[in-house]
């Protein structure tokens, strides 16, 4: 089946259901297969490209910027700017990150406006079509912090400031549309009142981890995503496949994310280990790949735009994509929720 769309907010932009991440590009991938990722995905018909200031990722000195630069080579190369929705981001606050800008880092005027231009020349474009704030600048519950927990510092810049900021760059023409990552819906509910308030543009849509390991997203945001309009961009849909099943019974495939960097654990604890081999057990009981049920399920939530996959191999790249043409069979939704009841967001 062809590439599905669905609108981006209330943005009047559209984006493919299926998109793709980057932030391998740089560290597991050199720009060679980056390009090449590339131009297989626009030949089948994905349009959102999704990056960071930050990638790749883990993030490092050394190689900060590197996946931006890799996707301005490309855009120079095959001049198809206009064949593209791209997506990315400005890193949040920090009190130890010491090489990106001088500190302190923040979501304000200097660092937002610091982090557009060199992201810009790096994309080696004029504008983006959807720049996000990459967390918010306040200590919350994301990156696998599971449980809130009040901190007695916050050196955020105040999200009014922040939004004021971000619509200079869409007056300017250096940016379409707005949106939001690893945010909470107190925060994004506060942004959409802060832009209601003062005239401002409202944000089309919040990047999120979303996958069958971690729902939370639906507790809370989901709502807010529906009648609001905020369109979730699903992160992580395969849980930094490990819902792939290549690390059941503790194997460590060489290459793979988490064979490379130990710092990765939120899906690869005893709990996530155990309800994936669940799913995977679904999975092969229908004769399915798990990898493409896990992310054929992202992509029919009704709150999704867009199912943001990431791959190190054209293999998995063209597995992945062809999640688009598989739709659950009812008996299948009704297994993966009957585990969900049971083991409901085990890494969220």
């Amino acid at each position: 089946m062809p590439m599905q769309y669905r609108p981006l907010g209330k943005s009047g932009i559209s984006v493919s259901v299926i998109g793709l991440g980057t932030m391998t590009w740089g560290q597991q991938n050199s720009e060679a297969e980056a390009h090449a990722q590339l131009d297989y995905a626009l030949e089948r018909g994905i349009t959102l490209i999704d990056t960071a200031e930050m990638y790749p990722v883990p993030p490092r000195k050394e190689t900060q910027g590197r996946t931006e630069s890799y996707i301005g080579t490309w855009l120079k190369a095959r001049k198809c700017r206009d064949k593209i929705v791209l997506a990315t981001k400005v890193a949040g606050g920090s009190r130890d990150v010491d090489w990106l800008r001088p500190k302190p880092q923040r979501l304000d005027r200097r660092n937002i406006t610091a982090a557009i231009d060199a992201s810009l020349k790096r994309l080696q474009t004029d504008y983006v079509d959807l720049y996000q704030t990459h967390w918010p600048d306040r200590p919350v519950n994301n990156f696998g912090k599971r449980d809130y927990v009040h901190a007695d510092w916050d050196e955020a810049a105040p999200l009014e400031e922040t939004l004021g900021v971000l619509a200079d760059l869409v007056k300017a023409g250096k940016v379409r549309a707005l949106g939001i990552s690893n945010e909470t819906p107190w925060g994004t509910m506060r942004l959409l009142a802060a832009a209601e308030r003062s005239g401002l543009p409202r944000i089309v849509s919040i990047q999120n981890p979303y996958n069958l390991l971690n729902r939370a997203f639906e507790i809370g945001a989901a709502e807010i995503a529906h009648r609001e309009n905020v369109s979730l961009l699903a992160y992580s849909p395969l849980g930094m496949g490990v819902l792939s099943g290549k690390y059941a019974g503790g194997a460590k495939p060489a290459g793979a994310r988490m064979t490379l960097f130990e710092r990765f654990k939120r899906y690869t604890t005893p709990i996530g280990l155990e309800t994936t081999d669940l799913y995977v057990a679904i999975a092969r009981k229908h004769g399915l790949d798990p990898a493409q049920m896990a992310l054929s399920f992202v992509n029919s939530r009704p709150f999704v735009a867009s199912n943001l996959i990431g791959a190190t191999t054209m293999a998995q790249l063209k597995a992945d994509i062809d999640s688009i043409d598989l739709a659950l069979k009812p008996e299948v939704e009704a297994e993966i929720q009957a585990v969900h009841a049971r083991h409901g967001n085990v890494c969220g």
